[in-house]
């Protein structure tokens, strides 16, 4: 499906007062190869959703009632785990492609989403991190963990985000770890006085997560070796970051089948 101003892509955000949510759907207004055909939320609002230019789209509490009365070809789901899985299911079945930056899913249930849609002929782009810095980021720590022996990670975020760690910091130890082939070397703390101050771990690779008010989204990739380390930092200071990524996704859905995991093969990384 090729996209014109005469013949924008649907777009509905899932989680459209919330903070990415807001900021996706103010950017797919501005855009004249996509329309912005309304948003769903748990605090929908009467007088629905306002765009920066004045115009108005109606907003609703659930999916199915949207998809019912608005012509939508892409969701975008910045919302929680449990009411991503919900929609992502609800649109795959109405014939409509899912792009998806909610974090807290389990794999297993992405990969059987993706079936679906597959099985539907429809695009589904999961992505635990929009904004292309991270994407880069994750990337390139992928080539320089197979060369490291020790690996931490430091994810910082606001306080109201949900879970921990992030998806970001949970999918970069595991590809990390599965690039490397071997874990890497983790040694015991001898004596904790502080249950957990280690972080999570995965594959030898500690995790920690910040949370305080005024981030955004931040990390750290530390790499150690005999007598050297590397570090490798991402910074979102505003959620427009996160935009171009989105709408690479969304504009690519509608030639996808099936799933595709974060933004890397839609970059050229892979």
């Amino acid at each position: 499906m090729s996209a014109t101003s005469a013949n924008p892509i649907g777009v509905a955000v899932c989680g459209i007062y919330g903070r990415v949510g807001t900021t996706v759907a103010h950017a797919v207004a501005r855009e004249d190869d996509l329309a912005l055909v309304g948003g769903v939320d748990v605090i929908a609002s009467a007088g629905g959703f306002t765009t920066a230019d004045g115009s108005t789209v109606a907003t609703d509490t659930d999916l199915p009632t949207l998809l019912a009365r608005a012509k939508t070809d892409v969701i975008v789901d910045f919302t929680r785990a449990d009411a991503a899985r919900v929609n992502v299911r609800a649109a795959l079945e109405h014939g409509v492609h899912a792009v998806v930056g909610t974090t807290g899913m389990e794999f297993s249930e992405i990969e059987e989403l993706g079936e679906l849609a597959a099985a539907n002929g429809l695009g589904l782009v999961v992505a635990p991190n929009f904004a292309l810095t991270a994407v880069l980021m994750m990337h390139v720590s992928k080539l320089i963990g197979k060369h490291m022996d020790y690996c931490d990670i430091v994810e910082y975020h606001h306080e109201r985000k949900i879970d921990a760690p992030s998806g970001t910091a949970l999918q970069s130890a595991i590809d990390i770890r599965e690039a490397r082939g071997s874990d890497f070397i983790s040694v015991p703390t001898e004596k904790e006085t502080l249950v957990g101050t280690r972080g999570g771990e995965h594959g030898g690779i500690n995790v920690h997560a910040v949370r305080l008010p005024g981030m955004v989204a931040h990390q750290q990739i530390v790499f150690g070796g005999l007598g050297q380390t590397l570090t490798i930092r991402q910074d979102s200071t505003s959620t427009e970051s996160f935009v171009p990524g989105v709408l690479m996704a969304v504009r690519a859905a509608p030639e996808l089948r099936g799933l595709t995991h974060g933004l890397d093969a839609l970059l050229g990384l892979e």
